[in-house]
This record gives C-alpha cells, structure tokens and sequence, in this order.
C-alpha cells in the first residue's frame, strides 16, 4: 500500500520501483460547465504489457471555459528543474489587458525523460501559493504533462508587480536522469460583452513572518480594519518520502506495521490568537510513485495528484476581533500527528473582503463551541503477524460573529464537521494489504441581514479510497516478487447556495479512478511483465436559478500505457 516499507527487500522495492522508468465558493459559481468535444484521441490497439514507453498521462477533470473576448498571456515560469533551489521571477501585469479581468486562468506545461522518481513542486506568487503539484514518473523516452487551473481568485494580487517561485525538488545523477521542465503561464481575458469583471476578494495575503513551531507553522496576520469577509486556503500535504505520505495507512508501533504513525487519523487546524478557529479533513492525495506500483499511474494519476487542492476555512466571525489594525498570531497545526513527527508541507493564503463606505468595521465574536476529536478505534497485531486498524472519527466546530456593516449588522454562522472511517487490515508479513476508508468535511455559512432569512452557503467534500496491495515472493525465480495493484479512488465536492429555502444555484464536481496492474520485482526489465489497466471518470454539474441546468462527463481508460478511450460527453 505504500511505498516505504519495514522489509529490507521491500526498502530494495522501493528505489526499484520510483527509478524503474528511463476552487471557490458557492457564491461565485461560474456560468457554465466546458461544453462538450470530441474525443481527443481514436481508440487505439493497446500492447500485450508495457513497454520502455507509453502514452503520456492524462487527467479527465474539465479544461477552464473562457470568454470570447481578448486576452493576454504572461510566462511567469520557464525552467528546468534538477536541484533544490528555489527559481524565481518577476512578474508583470500584461500591458494589453488591463485589469479588472473576467478570467485569469494558469496553464502549467511539463515534460520530463529517462529514469525519475514523482516531485512535489509549488508556484508562488507575491509569497502566496497558487499551485502544490506532484509530478508524474516519466518513460525512457519521455513523457509530456499539462495542468489548467482557474485562478481568478487571485486577480487582486496580479495586478500589481510580483515576485514568482517556482520550486520543484529534483535529483539528478547517474541513476536518476530525468531534468523536469516547467513552462507556466497566466492567461489574463478582459471583460466585454457578457464576461463582466470577475467578483473577487479585495485583497490576496500570505501568513508572514513565519516559523516552525515543531510540526506547526506559525505566523502573523493583518487585516483592514474594515474587513466583512475572510477566507483562509491552506494547501496541505503529508510529503517528504516518510510515513506521512501515507498518514491513512498508519498504525500504532505496538502492531508492528511498517509505518508506525499512530492511528490514520489527520485533521489541519488552525487557530487565531491561540483560539480554534477552523477545522478540515486532509485530502489523503496519492502521488504517482504510491501503493508501490507506478503502473497504476504512468498514463492516469489518481484525483488531483497534478493539482493539490487546499482547504478552505471561512474566518469570518473572527473579524470583530481582527478588525483592529493589529498584527494577530495564527497556527496551523495536523492533529492526530505523533509527537516529533514531521512530515507535512502548510502553505496558507488568506483572501479579504472591506466595506468600500466605511473606515473601520467593529462587532461582536460569539463563543465557538468545539467538540474534542473523538476517535474511536480497534487495533491487533504485533511483529510481523497479521493486524488490523479499524477506525471511526468525528469532530465539530461551531462559532458566529456579528459585523456593523454600512448595509446594517451581518451575523456570519460557520458549522464544521468532520468524519473519518477507515478499516485497515494486513495478512502476515504485509503481504496483502487492504484499506477501505472515508473521509467527509462539511462546513455550512449562515449570513444572516437583520430579520431576513439567512442565505446558506453549504459545501461538502467527500473522498473515497478502497484498495488492495499484494506483495508475494514467486517459486519459480529466487528473490522475485509479484507485486499486484488493485485501487479505486473518489474525490467528490458539492456546493449549494440557497435563502429561505429558496434554492439559489448548486455545483457538484466528482473525480474518480479505477485502476488494476501487476509486475515482477526482482528480475531484468524485460523480464518484469507489467501489465496495468487503469479509468478516471470526471463529472460536473450546475443549476443556477434561471439558468438551464447543465452537465458534463469525462471519460478516459488505458492499458498497458496506450489510451483506448477518451470521451467526452
């Protein structure tokens, strides 16, 4: 199930497998899904097994839709990466488009060659991050990737002159060949005849003058003091190549199991002048060299392994308190992290919206009510003999603040809740390794104008994971093992807006994957058989008021690394 494993033979599995190869909120919903295309690509006959080569990978979430009106571009990223030095360049707004924009959209072009294991990389910009990518694991004779992302988000920052870094962490020597290259550009559309300017925050800010406190990262935040609105993004990862790539497989130390993190439970908090602020659930991503089998993921990585979305937490009712022109002190924290345990990337942004007819905004912040995380669990194994992890977990915040705004007082309602069940199993040695587990985050904003109904601004996430590893020596060749891959993923996030139980406009977007390989370890290249046949699914639909409701659907299937079908529909 996981790539790092206790076994010296398996740590021997490990390198020979990664160098084997030579959004936004409900209020905002955009107009329409992409409309629909041909297929990209005709079926194709795919190989009896892979080759030294196959087709480059591909994603089947939906591109950006863009308005038909000009446009300019800004490369705000061209390099090669094969070190551990940050890149960096200045940026410019485009001097053909001037702003306000109706669409800004980010377009990442990658490509990489020979032998590498899977990075993980970010862009900045102005200190915020607009992207945490992974990369995928490249052929002998090389591999082509693309990432589009809508960052229109981010226009309060690009119009001013920023710093961009670029970072993508790479090894590059004898055995590991592969120079990642990396072009990224900003297409900036201007407004026109029915692309109005896009509704955005006032403003775009980083956490700053940050540290490590252990495995928490703290900072300072400033606002205006006449801020009505404050979102805060925090991209998340479990990285670095420890056991926290897999946090969900964790075990405790007394089972024996080879990553002894305690039990699979995370949550990201994040706390404002040593209060809790917000609570979410991880995204427990899979990058292309997990679950010791890249062949599930050379042609289809898992749900958002190229684009590693945040969490999204909405501080507003703790704006009364912030709204005094001071410096406040935020901590991100990963509960459920063992004590010394490291292992995790935090990386927040904070997005501000001020009353334009009012200097100063004061109120009132209620008393958050927040249960301790309550985990329950069952837990057998020890040495090398078979065990279990069963867990269920859940956990509830809740807090409401009031604003004097110049349209009257605003009471803001967050209720956060969480839930996590996972059953984890191993036979003996961890030969067969079994998770099925789930993970839920639902938050619910509640503004309310004076006596009017309040309007509900509801969003839930849900991620799925069921899957088996198989590890089992061969008889027929000494010191060869048949590693088998069998994995389904889901990544699902659903948003509605309604007021009085009027419904206003919703959004559901799912992202899936199945995928089935195998492969000899143990044996010269051409003697490994690998085999893979692996399917993503992307879905997404919208139904605003007045508007006729619409659908979309991406399909893509490939076996042994040629696609066989991509469909649009």
């Amino acid at each position: 199930m996981r790539s790092p494993r206790r076994r010296p033979v398996t740590a021997v599995l490990l390198g020979a497998v990664l160098a084997m190869t030579g959004a936004s909120s409900a209020s905002s919903l955009p107009a329409a899904v992409p409309a629909p295309s041909p297929s990209a690509v005709p079926a194709a006959t795919p190989p009896q097994e892979f080759g030294t080569d196959w087709d480059d990978p591909r994603t089947p979430e939906p591109s950006v839709p863009v308005p038909a009106t000009h446009h300019c571009t800004v490369r705000v990223v061209d390099d090669a990466f094969d070190d551990f030095d940050v890149h960096a360049k200045a940026y410019r707004p485009p001097v053909g488009c001037a702003g306000p924009w109706s669409k800004v959209v980010m377009r990442l072009e990658g490509s990489v060659a020979g032998r590498q294991f899977d990075r993980i990389g970010y862009v900045d910009v102005g200190g915020v991050r607009m992207l945490t990518l992974s990369t995928p694991e490249p052929s002998v004779d090389g591999i082509h990737w693309h990432v589009e992302k809508d960052v229109t988000d981010l226009a309060p920052l690009l119009a001013d002159p920023q710093q961009v870094q670029a970072f993508i962490g790479n090894v590059v020597d004898g055995t590991y060949t592969g120079v990642i290259h990396v072009t990224v550009d900003l297409d900036f559309s201007t407004t026109g005849r029915g692309a109005p300017a896009a509704r955005t925050s006032d403003a775009v800010v980083p956490l700053t003058d940050t540290a490590r406190d252990g495995s928490d990262l703290v900072g300072s935040l400033t606002v205006p003091r006449n801020s009505t609105r404050l979102l805060a993004d925090v991209f998340a990862t479990g990285s670095g190549g420890g056991c926290e790539e897999f946090w969900d497989t964790s075990a405790p130390a007394s089972t024996g199991y080879s990553c002894p993190d305690g039990l699979p439970y995370r949550e990201v908090d994040v706390h404002i002048d040593g209060q809790l602020a917000g609570i979410a659930a991880p995204y427990p991503v899979v990058y292309t060299g997990g679950w010791s089998n890249p062949f599930l993921w050379y042609t289809i990585p898992s749900p958002k392994a190229f684009d590693i979305p945040p969490l999204g937490y909405d501080l507003t009712p703790y704006l009364a308190r912030l709204n005094d022109g001071r410096p406040h002190d935020v901590r991100i924290s990963v509960v459920g992290l063992p004590a010394g345990q490291g292992g995790w990337t935090l990386a927040p942004r904070f997005r501000i919206w001020r009353d334009a007819a009012r200097s100063v905004v004061s109120g009132t912040t209620g008393t958050a009510y927040a249960s301790d995380p309550v985990v329950d669990s069952s837990v057998s194994g020890a040495g090398d003999r078979a065990g279990h992890v069963d867990l269920d977990a859940r956990r509830e915040l809740r807090v409401t603040g009031t604003l004097s705004t110049s349209r009257g007082p605003v009471t803001t309602t967050v209720t956060r809740t969480l839930s996590n069940t996972s059953r984890h199993s191993w036979t003996d040695d961890e030969a067969d390794d079994t998770l099925t587990a789930s993970w839920t985050d639902t938050q619910v904003v509640a503004t309310g104008h004076g006596r009017g109904a309040p309007t509900l601004e509801r969003t839930e996430q849900r991620w799925d994971k069921d899957g088996v590893l198989g590890f089992h020596p061969r008889s027929d060749v000494a010191g060869a093992y048949d590693v088998t891959g069998d994995l389904a993923i889901t990544w699902s996030r659903d948003e509605s807006l309604t007021r009085g139980g009027a419904h206003l406009s919703s959004r559901s977007e799912t992202s899936s994957y199945e995928g089935q390989a195998s492969w000899i370890y143990g044996v010269p290249r051409d003697q490994r058989h690998a085999t893979a046949d692996t399917r993503a699914r992307a879905t997404l639909s919208e139904k605003v008021l007045g508007r006729p409701a619409t659908s979309w659907e991406h399909r893509l299937r490939a076996v042994n690394g040629t696609f066989v079908t991509d469909a649009v529909g």
